[in-house]
């Protein structure tokens, strides 16, 4: 298993624990934040193939995707936090999350042979669309378009040091660890700092 595989499947992780947070502040059966986990955590992955041609999608066929899905829905499913403590997990993890996955989403697509450019729209989408999609099921208005909201922008700030850093043959390690960093970064930072762009 390679460092792309290992983070992919961390960020698979990382977004069904926000799926079941998410799930639990609906109140929604262990069935329920099941799926919620498995939309949130592959959505993004599954657009993303779809769009640039990988058959099947990166979760078909993957028995460890879906072990890893159940045991992040059950492991959360027993911790009982309230839901201030949630909010702020749901947002920690959710940096961390869109960093790891802007970078598996890049790289995925360049192997894929898709443009630098829209290898970065490709690692945004990858990010984002699980979690929008998961948004939409609980009835929320998505991160990815709340205004004051630096969600997109960061993962466009830490994928293009990723692209560039690679283009400068910085070591691929070296280059992902950096690129996920500062993604989280941004977020966290535009967030304490109030940071938005422009309102039309």
């Amino acid at each position: 298993m390679d460092n792309l595989h290992i983070i992919g499947y961390l960020g698979v992780f990382v977004f069904a624990v926000i799926g079941v947070l998410k799930a639990r502040t609906k109140r929604f059966d262990i069935f329920g934040a099941a799926v919620l986990a498995f939309v949130t955590a592959y959505g993004g992955g599954t657009i993303r193939d779809l769009l640039i041609g990988i058959k099947p999608v990166n979760w078909v066929n993957d028995n460890l995707a879906v072990f890893i899905v159940l045991l992040s829905t059950v492991i959360t499913f027993f911790f009982k936090l309230n839901n201030t403590i949630i909010r702020k997990l749901i947002f920690w993890i959710d940096a961390f999350g869109i960093g790891l996955f802007t970078i598996v989403g890049i790289q995925t697509a360049l192997k894929a042979d898709v443009s630098q450019g829209y290898s970065l729209i490709m690692g945004i989408i990858t990010a984002t669309f699980g979690g929008l999609i998961s948004d939409v099921l609980c009835n929320k208005v998505p991160n990815l378009l709340k205004p004051g909201e630096l969600y997109a922008t960061a993962c466009i700030v830490g994928g293009s040091l990723y692209l560039l850093m690679i283009n400068y043959h910085i070591n691929t390690t070296t280059s992902m660890i950096v690129g996920i960093l500062v993604t989280v970064v941004v977020r966290i930072f535009s967030i304490r700092r109030k940071l938005q762009l422009p309102r039309i």
